[in-house]
């Protein structure tokens, strides 16, 4: 993470110029090529333990997402489950509870039961209950 650390400006940069570029309303897909790189610097920040930027980083590529696929889109189900870890990390466990769930619910009416994704969720939501 060090190594991709001098990169951040740029990412941020690069996603804030993106945005208003590709509003969803026109093509979704543009759109959720700039959530992914709100949603990929979310990751990082995470990682990072800047907590804060990460939720800032998900939140937009979560609003951007439901904006240009609706509620109930598997991006949409990713955006809000990384958002449910920046809230774990942060404490709040009833937001990450409800993110973890609305995600689940997502991916298991979208996806194979079998899904990667499905799995995931389900993880993060035994790890929540062992926390706490």
């Amino acid at each position: 993470y060090r190594l991709f650390a001098p990169l951040l400006p740029h990412l941020r940069a690069a996603a804030e110029r993106a945005e208003p570029l590709f509003p969803s309303e026109r093509d979704p897909e543009p759109a959720a090529d700039v959530a992914r790189l709100w949603n990929g610097l979310g990751y990082h920040l995470h990682a990072v333990a800047d907590y804060t930027g990460a939720r800032e980083s998900c939140e937009r590529a979560l609003r951007i997402d439901e904006a240009a696929f609706g509620p109930d889109h598997p991006n949409v189900a990713r955006d809000v489950n990384n958002l449910g870890l920046v809230l774990q990390a942060l404490g709040d466990l009833a937001g990450a509870r409800k993110c973890f769930e609305r995600a689940l619910g997502i991916f298991q009416a979208k996806l194979p039961p079998d899904h990667p994704h499905i799995r995931t969720v389900e993880g993060n939501l035994r790890a929540l209950e062992a926390t706490g």
